[in-house]
């Protein structure tokens, strides 16, 4: 299903993916600055996803939806966002975090994570130029060994260790509750 979503940045689009079996959880992803939501990595953990159990939204960003191939600035970026998953998330997932631009660390984005407020995965590629956050008290991070910015390698892995953690996630609240 295809749904728009008025963002304060424009439509977003959700492709919305639902398991054969009542969904248990929902787990939304969106593409970076260059990719798209039919990227390697975002459809190997959507099928993953599905398999188990976990419903799957694919946010088309509105630059995207746009037709402009650069986004707007990350403040911008994540207002949309923001505004587009309105629900209250239990958990971030981030698939090749740009923790700053090829050759300057000092240009870090690593405050964006740890203002999450919720568990926060990041499976992140060691060859990748955007570099590599560090574990943090709510953060975990997952090494893809030869991977780059584009996670194409080991899609197994990243799909498995996404599924991984939103399962948990689920299985906390239930505890939770």
């Amino acid at each position: 299903m295809r749904v728009e979503i008025q963002t304060p940045s424009g439509p977003a689009v959700a492709e919305i993916d639902r398991p054969r079996e009542p969904a248990r959880a929902l787990l939304v992803l969106t593409h970076g600055a260059g990719g798209g939501v039919d990227s390697a990595d975002i459809n190997a953990v959507r099928s993953a996803a599905l398999t188990a159990g976990i419903a799957v939204v694919r946010l088309v960003q509105p630059y995207r939806v746009a037709g402009r191939r650069s986004p707007a600035a990350p403040a911008k970026q994540d207002e949309a966002w923001l505004a587009a998953v309105a629900s209250g998330a239990v958990g971030v997932v981030a698939l090749a975090f740009p923790l700053h631009p090829p050759g300057r660390p000092e240009n870090t984005r690593l405050p964006e994570l740890d203002v999450a407020g919720v568990p926060v995965l990041v499976v992140q590629g060691d060859r990748d130029p955007f570099g590599m956050p560090p574990a943090g008290p709510t953060r975990e991070v997952v090494v893809i060994a030869g991977a780059d910015h584009s996670l194409k390698r080991e899609l197994q892995v990243v799909a498995g260790t996404v599924t991984a953690f939103v399962t948990t996630l689920v299985e906390r609240a239930k505890v939770q509750t």
